[in-house]
């Protein structure tokens, strides 16, 4: 797939999320409970912090949404009590799972469908400069 294309099944299947009952998870939410329910575990904000590249502040707020919400689970780690696991749960899994056949719905659409050119790249001084000033309002 071109980036065209990658950028067309991301804005159809995102359009659709958002037109749909449901949560509307935030890009670093649904880092989260991805990482959470497809990378074997255990789980813990310093792990995931870390393989993430976030602040643990970052992590503890997305988790606090997400375990709301019934996608993840909290519980104290008996053999650490000092250490909090970070579980899957049945719910964020039927959500995923629910995603994914939106992806291939919208895949499949696509192909139906080819997008339009997109405009030749940028130069990577480009590319490398939205990145910095990116990296720089976030901080």
């Amino acid at each position: 797939m071109d980036n065209a294309g990658a950028l067309a099944l991301w804005k159809l299947v995102i359009a659709d999320a958002v037109r749909t009952e449901g949560p509307d998870l935030s890009a670093r939410q649904a880092a989260i409970l991805l990482t959470v329910q497809l990378d074997e575990g255990p789980h813990t904000v310093r792990g995931l912090a870390a393989s993430l590249n976030l602040g643990k502040p970052a992590v503890t707020r997305a988790l606090d949404t997400l375990e709301g919400l019934g996608f993840v689970r909290r519980r104290r780690d008996e053999a650490d009590r000092r250490n909090v696991l970070i579980e899957r749960t049945a719910r964020g899994l039927a959500f995923l799972a629910a995603f994914a056949d939106r992806i291939q719905v919208c895949e499949r659409a696509l192909r139906e469908k080819p997008p339009l050119q997109m405009p030749a790249t940028p130069p990577a001084e480009h590319v490398a400069a939205f990145g910095s000033s990116h990296r720089d309002a976030a901080a």
